[in-house]
C-alpha cells in the first residue's frame, strides 16, 4: 500500500519512461474530470471553464515531469502557478479555488504521486459538494444588497440614518462612489431588514429623500463573490 504513494519515479532522475507518462497522464486527465464534475454539481459553469478543469491537471504535470529533478524544479511550480492569468473579469473565489486544485492535482501527478493526488482530489471535490449543498457562510434571508443614488449636495453620512432605524435591525455602508462626473453619489450597503414585508415601504421612504433617484435592493452578494 505504501508503494502506491510513493513517486513512480526516482526525483533523482530526470529522464521518465513513456509507461510513466502515460500512466501520470490518465491519471491526471481522469482527476481533472472528477474536479470538473465537482464544479458542475449546482454551480453556474461553462463548457470552455469546465473544459480547462478538465485538461489543466495533464499541462501542469506535463510541465512538472519535464523539469522533474532539475534545480529548476522550483522555479517551474512557481511558474506554473502564474500561467493562470485573469486578464479581463475577476474570477469568483469557487472558480480560483477549483483552478488552484486542478493545479495542485498537476502538480502531485507530475511528480508521480498518484496515490496522493487521488486522495487529495477525492477529499477536496468531497467537502466542495458538501459546502455546496450545505448552507455554511450562507447570510440570512433578511440580508440584502442596497444601492442608492443620491445628489452631491447631500451628506450622505447620516441623511437616512433615521429610516434605516425604523425599518432595519442592522446595516453598513460599504462604500461611497461618484458618478455622472461627480454630480451623483452612489452608495452601497449591508442592510438586515426587520420585516421582509418592509422592503417596498423602504424603497418608498428612501425615494422620497433621494430625489426619486435610482435605488436597487437585492441579494447580489450570493452571486459572482470575488476572491
Amino acid at each position: 500500500m505504501s508503494d502506491l504513494f510513493n513517486s513512480l519515479y526516482m526525483e533523482n532522475t530526470s529522464a521518465f519512461s513513456i509507461t510513466s507518462f502515460i500512466f501520470c497522464t490518465l491519471a491526471s486527465l481522469i482527476l481533472g474530470g472528477f474536479i470538473a464534475w465537482t464544479y458542475m454539481h449546482q454551480n453556474h459553469y461553462s463548457k470552455g471553464f469546465v473544459g480547462t478543469l478538465f485538461l489543466l491537471p495533464a499541462m501542469v504535470q506535463m510541465v512538472i515531469m519535464l523539469v522533474n529533478g532539475n534545480v529548476g524544479a522550483g522555479v517551474a511550480v512557481m511558474g506554473a502557478f502564474s500561467l493562470v492569468r485573469f486578464r479581463s473579469v475577476p474570477g469568483s473565489a469557487k472558480e480560483i479555488s477549483s483552478i488552484f486544485l486542478a493545479m495542485a492535482i498537476g502538480l502531485a501527478t507530475g511528480m508521480g504521486y498518484i496515490g496522493f493526488a487521488v486522495v487529495f482530489a477525492v477529499i477536496i471535490c468531497g467537502v466542495m459538494m458538501i459546502l455546496n449543498l450545505s448552507r455554511f457562510g450562507e447570510m440570512g434571508e433578511q440580508v440584502r444588497m442596497l444601492r442608492i443614488t443620491i445628489p452631491e449636495n447631500l451628506d450622505y453620512s447620516t441623511i437616512f440614518d433615521d429610516i434605516f432605524e425604523q425599518h432595519l435591525s442592522s446595516y453598513q455602508m460599504l462604500r461611497v462612489k461618484t458618478t455622472n462626473m461627480g454630480s451623483l453619489f452612489r452608495l452601497e450597503y449591508t442592510i438586515e431588514l426587520k420585516d421582509q414585508m418592509q422592503e417596498k415601504q423602504l424603497i418608498d421612504a428612501l425615494r422620497c429623500r433621494n430625489g426619486n433617484l435610482e435605488i436597487s435592493c437585492g441579494r447580489s452578494l450570493t452571486g459572482k463573490e470575488e476572491l
